[in-house]
């Protein structure tokens, strides 16, 4: 065993030995309804004390939990997913750095330590993003790294309002307090940062951009890292998201957000940006529910969304992977066939995604949209959250018509074989939890029982809902609907939805091109105009001429003189006389 396997087995047993811990501990905080707050002093001087707090609950411990297991299992994955990698050493320790970064976010009950946990995993993220080093993968971090400065920044200023309270334990001031000037401008900039790093509309497109990343990196950002690094910190401060005009604001940006990336999902063909972009509309679906005041269900659709997506982006590397890295999916079809193990947990992992009783993401999904069926909202909302499921539907059928039922689409010579059995092993224990961790979660979170009454339509609108859109997945798949739109005359309709409502185009092009433009007048005409005229190459040539003329005047030349001293003599008689 190399040095590479070594150090991914280490990672690997650590991580799933923490788990392990992580499960009897939140079994046994739960069972007592414990919460340990912890401060460790690290520097005193002269009154002044930094000190590191840690809070550890449930939820804490829960979300530790799980992304221990994702991310072991992940870096187990790499093993056989990057061997061809010569730096494969330094890659898993991004990775580590990465989980590490999100655990320090997690067990933080301090926005300075929250603010270091969230700005390192800005930066890693930036690292891995541009991991395969070309000029894609490099535009592709810069966007991302830029979007989440916004957020960063919203978290300084958090620190900085923050020290009107003495300290920076947020959770002794959130209760009492949330009417207060300062708390409202904290609440402003947590819901911004959030919006930042959930990648909510208008800071939607570095998500799909992100897809430029190794897609075992892919598999950790988008299920339970980096993403849901907001909707958490919206969970902590959940006190604050009760009637205020930007929770409004807020649930409004995430139900089209759920829209957008939806319907912009149906129209895309690269495999990765699709699920990608599956990811958005679940993280829309979070903020909103959130928005709603209803935090818990938040958070049990955050950890059971983390598992089927982990899982559906690891089956998306490994069919990459046996397709010479071709992510089309119009090249791809009949899976089923030569990678029958990789499809079955694809197959699983969509239907959870689409709340296929009695799969994980039936258990979140389901109650939360029976939510909302109960509460007092208007029909707007409801028309979003809605539609918004039909399309998680239509996209996953037409994914998996083109994957796995249509026919063979590549190069009559392939090389498609199944024989991976690394990957196959760690994606076994994903495609175990995607199934059961929806009622493993129903039962450990929510102890008592909740009967949620209904109409009988509005009971089965869920059903409903789901049927047409798998039956509009089907169809589109089938009858090439692109070439009905264009004939319909709806070609810039469509360019509209496929390019995610042009935000591609107002947060990075509308944005950098007009200053790049400016940028290259300002070279042209003055650095290399004025400027290079009036100084540099210009002085010199000025200065050349001079000493030429004056180099002939120094030569000892009987007629410049003469001519010199005659026109003296005119100025003279013109000047006195």
């Amino acid at each position: 065993m190399n040095k590479s396997s070594s150090i991914c087995f280490i990672s690997f047993f650590f991580l799933f030995f923490f788990m392990l811990i992580n499960f009897f501990f939140v079994i046994y905080f739960i069972m007592n309804n414990l919460m340990i707050f912890l401060e460790w002093e690290l520097i005193c001087f002269n009154s002044k004390m930094i000190v590191m707090s840690v809070i550890l609950d449930w939820m804490s411990l829960m979300f530790m939990m799980f992304v221990s297991l994702i991310s072991s299992v992940v870096i187990y994955y790499s093993k056989s997913y990057m061997s061809s990698e010569l730096n494969l050493n330094r890659f898993i320790l991004l990775v580590l750095l990465f989980v590490f970064s999100m655990i320090l976010l997690i067990i933080s009950p301090n926005i300075i330590s929250i603010f270091l946990g969230w700005d390192g995993l800005g930066l890693v993220s930036y690292c891995l993003v541009i991991y395969y080093q070309n000029l894609k993968s490099f535009n592709a971090g810069m966007l991302t790294v830029l979007s989440n400065r916004v957020g960063d920044v919203c978290i300084l200023m958090v620190i900085v309002w923050m020290i009107n309270y003495g300290s920076w334990n947020y959770i002794f001031y959130l209760n009492f307090m949330k009417n207060d000037y300062s708390m409202m401008m904290v609440s402003f900039m947590i819901i911004m940062a959030a919006m930042t790093k959930s990648a909510q509309i208008p800071f939607s497109s570095w998500l799909p951009a992100a897809m430029a990343a190794p897609t075992p990196v892919s598999a950790l950002v988008h299920s339970s890292t980096l993403v849901t690094a907001g909707v958490y910190l919206l969970i902590r401060f959940n006190y604050l998201l009760i009637d205020g005009l930007m929770i409004k604001v807020l649930m409004l940006l995430s139900g089209l957000t759920m829209i957008m990336a939806g319907v912009s999902a149906n129209y895309e063909f690269d495999l990765k940006k699709i699920i990608a972009l599956s990811t958005l509309s679940q993280l829309g679906l979070m903020m909103s529910v959130l928005s709603m005041g209803m935090w818990d269900l938040a958070f049990f659709h955050l950890l059971t969304h983390a598992m089927f997506k982990a899982l559906l982006f690891m089956c998306a590397g490994m069919i990459i992977h046996m397709m010479m890295d071709i992510q089309d999916i119009r090249l791809m079809g009949g899976m089923t066939f030569y990678m029958p193990f990789t499809c079955l947990c694809m197959l699983m992992s969509n239907l959870s995604l689409c709340g296929i009783p009695f799969l994980a993401g039936f258990y979140s999904k389901d109650m939360i949209l029976e939510m909302v069926s109960l509460s007092n909202l208007n029909f707007f909302v409801y028309f979003l959250y809605y539609i918004s499921t039909g399309l998680t539907m239509f996209y996953t059928f037409r994914l998996l018509m083109y994957l796995m039922i249509n026919d063979y689409n590549m190069l009559s010579i392939y090389n498609l074989y199944e024989e991976d059995y690394v990957m196959m092993k760690s994606m076994i224990l994903l495609l175990f939890m995607s199934v059961v961790s929806g009622s493993f979660l129903m039962w450990m979170l929510f102890s008592y029982v909740e009967l949620i009454y209904l109409p009988l339509f509005m009971k089965i609108m869920v059903i409903l809902v789901t049927i047409m859109g798998g039956l509009l997945g089907f169809l589109v798949s089938n009858m090439k609907i692109y070439s009905i739109s264009k004939f319909m005359m709806l070609y810039n309709l469509s360019n509209f939805l496929c390019l995610m409502w042009f935000l591609p185009n107002l947060s990075t092009y509308g944005l950098n091109y007009n200053f790049l433009w400016m940028g290259q007048n300002m070279l042209k005409f003055i650095d290399m105009g004025w400027v290079e005229m009036y100084s540099g190459q210009g002085m010199y040539n000025i200065m050349k001429n001079y000493s030429i003329f004056y180099n002939m005047l120094q030569m000892n030349n009987f007629k410049i003189y003469l001519f010199s001293f005659i026109l003296w003599m005119i100025i003279f008689f013109v000047i006195f006389i």
